[in-house]
């Protein structure tokens, strides 16, 4: 299990503190979140990708792992199923991928960046089909979680291999967004700062000389940085399996 301090075992894991994890989870959080009311505009009487979000950033804030992580996360895929059009399945994934994103597991997999990267990614892609497929607005959303990302997330993804091959556009975004955030470097910033105290305006986000997200009009923009609290379906963007199990 991974705990309050760093673990690594044999040559296949890599170390993993509890609190890079909640930070993990904030980030895939504050992604899925921008585009929430694209479902809750398809399907308004639906909380569940809602409760997955909450889920998410309850565990983000210092909650313990448990049936209540697990249980939105499959909820919230069977919403994105009942969703009517294909933006709001997304953007139930990126909710789905948000409290999936707590069972990131410490080995050396490529798989295991969809975990961290799924939210923005789906996010991004319910965003671009909000657009009539827009492509450019599925890049503005991938630079927005750029900047959302603090330097634990970077060094965290930076552990593991990048991101895999396929997945369709979904596949494609997070391997762009995975491309982008390996990029960063963060000078004169320690690794041990975390989003709360981002959002607290303590520390600069993303690459630093960013300034914040600009309302656009689309799904989410505001005029200040939303730090609020893949593939599709939940087995490609969280392994079924995994969100039962829990990190080794």
């Amino acid at each position: 299990m991974v705990d309050d301090g760093l673990m690594a075992g044999d040559e296949s894991e890599i170390a993993l503190s509890k609190q890079e994890l909640r930070e993990v989870t904030a980030f895939a959080a504050a992604c899925a979140e921008v585009v929430l009311e694209v479902f809750e505009a398809d399907q308004p009487d639906d909380p569940r990708p809602r409760d997955a979000i909450g889920a998410a950033w309850e565990f983000a804030r210092g909650g313990e792992r448990g049936k209540s992580l697990r249980d939105t996360a499959w909820a919230a895929l069977k919403a994105a199923k009942s969703a009517d059009t294909a933006a709001a399945r997304e953007a139930a994934q990126a909710a789905m991928s948000a409290a999936g994103a707590a069972y990131l597991h410490p080995l050396a997999k490529a798989t295991q960046v969809k975990h961290i990267l799924g939210a923005g990614a789906h996010a991004a892609r319910a965003a671009e089909l909000v657009d009539d497929n827009n492509a450019g607005i599925g890049a503005e959303y991938v630079e927005r979680a750029v900047q959302r990302a603090t330097p634990v997330v970077v060094e965290v993804l930076k552990r593991f291999p990048a991101a895999p091959g396929g997945g369709g556009r979904v596949g494609e975004l997070i391997r762009i967004l995975d491309t982008d955030l390996r990029s960063l470097t963060f000078p004169g910033v320690g690794v041990h700062v975390n989003v709360l105290s981002r959002a607290r305006g303590n520390v600069p986000s993303g690459r630093g000389t960013r300034g914040p997200d600009s309302g656009s009009g689309h799904p989410g923009s505001r005029d200040d940085e939303d730090l609020a609290p893949g593939p599709a379906g939940l087995a490609e963007t969280v392994d079924v399996g995994e969100v039962g199990q829990g990190a080794r």
